[in-house]
């Protein structure tokens, strides 16, 4: 293996390195297997619970490796098998067996106790009941070596029932190039993932979004800085590690490359694949917490998450500027958003002050108004990446339905940022901003000194320009916060006035029924005409009076009555 030498800058200056667009790792040409001169380190990294039988068997398969054994090194972690696990004789050169630390258990917490030792460069992640062919290792490599944060993964082929070879027999036939023979062919495929790489030409046409959901632990190799960043494995879980961390990765700006020349055995079925519906069971609850690009699992009207689907930023401003913007915000039809109002809080001491002549009042009153609403926070919250990022200028507020547009817009264009023009004047032009956390990850990660990020954006995702008020911002009311009753309580007060206006209306209609009654007897009754005639001219005065004077006064009443109370002060 001794023709083409990859330059080691390539690994290690990202600036470098290819730039990918999206996940479209065509980009780069991958030497042909046996045809180039690996430089990298990798720490094979190999979880296992009570596996020493299967254990044997992968070892054995690592021994064999068409990668250099001199840049390879394999760390056992022994989750707590009920009888110790031990190395068996046919191992790779460089290989040690630990014990995963106590305060935890499972795969995710072995998997870390792993990468904090890992020495290589690459930490390649393999299960215990893994059996990889030969050029396995060497086909993830490869690409690693064109781009730092390129994470690779292998092809799975399932096994049937039937006996297990031996190590001997192992290494004999990754020897040969027989590997295809070892183990009967099982019929169950990873159909779903295996189906998202067909429909994306290989995943390099995937979507942001739906290229991290191809990420399977069993047989995965990533650059040890990135892995290490984006904070390795989530030890609290024992179940949904996999789906957890390869959203994280994505948020960190990694590109996802299938390999179908990185074959490898896995003996017999995974739990997906035995009992589907149980693990889903288990999992949903987990996955809707933390991976946001599971919308269907957020379905549910007024919960709140721990990772946010979208993180938004307000910067300081006046006490109203800030609370109509935040207000406006959190009232929208995406409730799945977590607001962070910029300020100098370290001002914000207990010590004596005049309370309305404060020089932090504005401050103060903005800490007061959101202090205990849990979706608002005054310091960048340390739980979870949201995937998009908003950023909106204080004194600016957004319709309802306004974020849940963006984020639809940047999603169906699979684009980077989308800044939004508020309005021009002479300092400039303020803007609104929504950016995909993983396009600016990506930017930072391949950027050379004094290079924009903006620039890198745009030719690695896109980023759009629009107008403000199309996509529903406007400047906040004059008066703010509004001085109003709720709309509820004005309605009920609107209705006793109707109904008092009603009554006087039936009792002038009853007074001049009176009257004409009045009129009809003085006709009939001659003698009586004169008191009759004075009786008719008393109720007639009544019913203008009432109909006139007192009904535009009750009505007046009611109107000023309304306006006083649904506006006080005005």
């Amino acid at each position: 293996m001794t023709t083409s030498r990859i330059p080691r800058k390539s690994a290690h200056n990202p600036h470098d390195s290819a730039r990918i667009p999206h996940n479209d790792f065509g980009v780069l040409t991958p030497p042909a297997l046996g045809d180039w001169e690996p430089t990298l380190t990798v720490t094979v990294v190999i979880p296992a619970h009570d596996r020493q039988e299967t254990l044997n068997l992968t070892l054995a398969a690592l021994s064999a490796q068409s990668y250099p054994g001199h840049l390879m090194d394999v760390v056992v972690v022994d989750d707590g098998s009920t009888t110790p696990l031990r190395l068996p004789e046919t191992v790779p050169a460089r290989t040690k067996l630990i014990s995963a630390p106590p305060g935890g258990w499972g795969r995710a917490w072995a998997v870390q106790a792993g990468i904090d030792t890992a020495a290589g460069e690459v930490v390649f992640v393999l299960d215990a009941d893994m059996v990889p062919h030969r050029r396995h290792v060497e086909a993830q490599l490869r690409w690693h070596h064109l781009a730092p944060y390129v994470v690779a993964l292998g092809w799975i082929d399932f096994t049937g029932p039937g006996p297990l070879p031996t190590p001997e027999d192992v290494v004999s036939a990754l020897a040969a190039g027989s590997e295809e023979r070892l183990f009967p062919l099982s019929p169950h495929r990873h159909d779903w993932a295996e189906q998202i790489i067909a429909d994306h030409d290989g995943l390099r046409t995937a979507p942001n979004s739906l290229a991290t959901r191809i990420h399977v632990g069993a047989t995965v190799s990533y650059p040890a800085a990135l892995l290490r960043s984006a904070g390795g494995m989530d030890t609290s879980l024992v179940l949904a590690e996999d789906t957890e961390l390869g959203y994280r990765l994505t948020q960190a700006g990694a590109v996802y490359v299938p390999d179908p020349e990185s074959r490898a055995w896995h003996l017999g079925l995974p739990t997906a694949m035995r009992d589907h519906r149980a693990l889903k069971r288990h999992n949903d609850p987990y996955v809707a917490d933390r991976v946001p690009y599971r919308r269907y699992l957020r379905a549910d009207a007024g919960r709140q998450w721990l990772v946010p689907y979208v993180d938004v930023t307000v910067a300081e401003g006046s006490y109203e500027d800030v609370r109509a913007t935040v207000d406006s915000l959190l009232g929208g039809s995406l409730p799945d958003v977590r607001v962070t109002v910029a300020g100098a809080w370290n001002l914000l001491t207990p010590d004596r002050r005049p309370p309305l002549t404060d020089p932090h009042l504005d401050l103060r009153l903005v800490h007061a108004a959101f202090d205990h609403d849990p979706r608002v926070h005054f310091t960048p919250p340390r739980a979870g990446t949201a995937p998009f990022r908003l950023s909106v200028p204080p004194g600016w507020v957004v319709s309802k339905d306004t974020v849940e547009r963006l984020v639809a817009h940047l999603e169906q264009h699979d684009s980077g940022s989308l800044c939004v023009a508020l309005e021009e004047t002479a300092r400039g032009v303020t803007v609104a901003r929504l950016d995909r956390t993983a396009a600016l990850s990506r930017a930072a990660l391949v950027a050379a000194p004094g290079e924009h990020l903006d620039d890198l954006v745009d030719s690695l995702f896109g980023l759009e320009w629009v107008d403000g008020e199309t996509w529903g911002f406007k400047r906040r009311p004059a008066v703010y916060p509004p001085r109003r009753r709720p709309p509820s309580e004005v309605a009920v007060l609107t209705a006793e006035h109707e109904k008092e206006v009603a009554r006087y209306r039936k009792r002038v209609a009853a007074l001049r029924a009176e009257l004409a009654q009045a009129r009809r007897e003085a006709g009939k009754n001659g003698r009586d005409a004169a008191r009759w005639r004075e009786k008719a001219e008393t109720w007639r005065r009544e019913a203008v009076r009432l109909a006139g004077e007192r009904n535009r006064t009750v009505l007046r009443r009611a109107v000023r009555r309304v306006r006083d109370l649904a506006f006080p002060g005005d």
